[in-house]
């Protein structure tokens, strides 16, 4: 229990997961702002809460339809705290509007703070909160929060970007609300370093490096923001690495959108991580035209993966939503990655206006053909607050308005083609990525003559047939073991090539799909496989495999058992 002489402000949110990935970092800037900011510090007792939808209380919440009532526990059972403030995003809005609603039946005294993505598109729009800050919240919300200490807030001109939705929008066009005042971010105290959020806690970091970007894709929430990157001072950035590494935390994934958009920092700090931190994976996010073997070469020195926006091969489709490719140049970069060993991977996105079903599976075939680690296919979301939810009704869009805003169709992508471009999506997440594919999938394609894109959805329609109409989302959800996958790979190749009239180079393709999954697992955790092929494995790793017909017709048949193990170099095989 805390003292009631102190009063108490609880930032909280909900999480989808609790994961890297997932932390609550928004709720947690708020509360170190709130820690730190002269108009707040040493007045309040600042927690932050957080629940996620993956916890087993509030997964049997759910299913009974009480997880606001089950929040409002959580965050009361301590103590009737004095503000709480919710950081709203696209997939926990509904929940914290009616937590909001639950705290205020309980206590209507307690006023509640929402601000966030969703909360910035439209301040007026969260009726179940007293006030809602529409941008960056840690200079604002500190200072509401004097001013309702203060009770002074009926009298008093409330601080740029705060609001009050229950006043109603008054003919406000929501393009000409007010963000809060953009705080310097050289002065941000740290939530990682103050304490606030402990990275140990979530098995990694979420890590800012900067805020804002300098395109202005309309998709993006940032389409609307200042089109400037602000730096977090390298003095702060030093200090956290060197917390993560004595937390030892295994991953970290870094929040910049362009993290290459400045060569010279970005190369300043990969050194600076190779040489704090060399033992921790990091994911950044990237533009390949940026690319160039100086900056790949850096990457390659620490662990990392890097994730590029592709989102089309069309420079039309993109042009509609203020995006621009360099084609030559993009494939000339993805070279340098592959050449140079960088583990990387594609977004794409469906649904796109101008875009078709056609034209999807053209960058779906343009995207695998490049050699991607991964490949995330997504359908396009209509912001609320971004340019394209202005604009896209004129570019014939119809979209979900409930979160997560998903298109519905398009007048050139029917509700039944984005049904589609969804299974292809969920056959890329399975056959490709979760089934670690990239070595040799271009290679098994190959002697059947069938595009990515067609491999993928004849997969779909083996899948609906071979399991009874079991969706493929269900499977992906169920986080099946590797092994398991393979087995559905090489079932389904087998069909394929059977159907193709290429059975006699099925076992060259087995061995070559099973040598490869054997090495991933070695080389993902560490434990030794043994493997039964009918090629010498040196033949089926090397570079004459990649031509399958070639393959099965020159090397040699001969039955071998084959232990993968790991080594200093990493995964590597012995013949038993």
């Amino acid at each position: 229990m805390h003292s009631e002489s102190v009063p108490r402000i609880i930032c909280t949110t909900v999480l989808i997961e609790k994961s890297p990935q997932a932390l609550p970092l928004g709720a947690a800037c708020i509360a170190s702002a709130l820690k730190h900011n002269a108009a707040t510090a040493g007045k309040y007792d600042v927690v932050l809460a957080s629940v996620s939808a993956e916890d087993a209380d509030y997964e049997a919440a759910v299913r009974s339809g009480g997880e606001a009532r089950l929040i409002a526990g959580k965050l009361l059972d301590s103590g009737v705290p004095a503000v709480v403030c919710f950081s709203v995003y696209v997939w926990n809005r509904s929940v914290l509007e009616r937590t909001a609603e639950e705290v205020k039946r309980r206590y209507p005294q307690i006023v509640c703070i929402a601000g966030g993505p969703e909360i910035t598109a439209d301040p007026f729009s969260g009726t179940s909160f007293d006030y809602t800050v529409a941008g960056e919240g840690e200079t604002a919300v500190p200072e509401l929060v004097a001013l309702i200490a203060s009770a002074r807030t009926e009298n008093t001109k409330l601080p740029q970007g705060v609001y009050v939705p229950r006043d109603g929008r008054k003919d406000v066009q929501i393009s000409a609300f007010l963000h809060a005042q953009p705080p310097d971010v050289g002065t941000l105290v740290s939530p990682w370093l103050d304490g606030t959020i402990d990275p140990g806690s979530y098995g990694g970091a979420l890590w800012e490096l900067a805020r804002g970007c300098p395109f202005n894709c309309s998709y993006c929430y940032e389409s609307k923001g200042e089109k400037r990157v602000r730096y977090f001072p390298m003095e702060r950035i030093e200090k956290e690495l060197d917390l993560f590494a004595l937390k030892k935390i295994p991953q970290v994934f870094v929040l910049d959108p362009t993290y290459n958009a400045d060569k010279k920092r970005a190369l300043g700090m990969l050194h600076l991580i190779a040489q704090k931190v060399p033992g921790t994976f990091f994911y950044f996010e990237g533009r390949a035209e940026f690319i160039d073997r100086e900056l790949a070469q850096a990457f390659t020195a620490i662990p990392c993966s890097l994730q590029i926006g592709l989102q089309s091969m069309h420079e039309d489709v993109l042009a509609k939503v203020h995006r621009t490719l360099a084609k030559k140049l993009f494939v000339k970069n993805i070279g340098i990655l592959n050449d140079t060993g960088v583990v990387f991977g594609f977004d794409l996105i469906y649904g796109l206006p101008g875009d078709s079903l056609s034209g999807f599976r053209e960058s779906v075939d343009f995207a695998l053909s490049l050699y991607p680690n991964n490949l995330e296919l997504f359908c396009l979301s209509v912001l609320p607050g971004t340019d394209l939810y202005d604009s896209a009704e004129s570019l014939g869009l119809v979209w979900d308005k409930k979160p997560p805003y998903h298109v519905l169709y398009t007048d050139r992508f029917s509700a039944g083609d984005m049904q589609r471009a969804e299974q292809l999506s969920q056959a890329c997440e399975l056959f490709y990525n979760q089934g670690r594919a990239v070595p040799w999938f271009n290679n098994v394609l190959r002697p059947a003559h069938c595009r990515p894109s067609v491999f993928l959805a004849d997969f779909v329609s083996w899948w609906k047939t071979h399991t009874g109409g079991r969706p493929l989302a269900d499977m992906i959800h169920s986080c099946p073991p590797h092994e398991q996958i393979e087995k559905i790979q090489l079932e389904f190749i087998g069909s394929e090539y059977t159907e193709k009239n290429l059975a006699a180079l099925l076992p060259a393709a087995e061995d070559i799909v099973k040598l490869n999954g054997a090495l991933s697992r070695t080389q993902s955790d560490g434990t030794n496989q043994t493997v039964h092929v009918r090629f010498h494995p040196d033949d089926i790793m090397s570079e004459y495999a990649s031509d399958i017909v070639f393959f099965a017709k020159n090397a040699k048949h001969s039955p071998y058992t084959v232990q993968t193990l790991m080594t200093k170099n990493g995964a590597d095989w012995k013949i038993r």
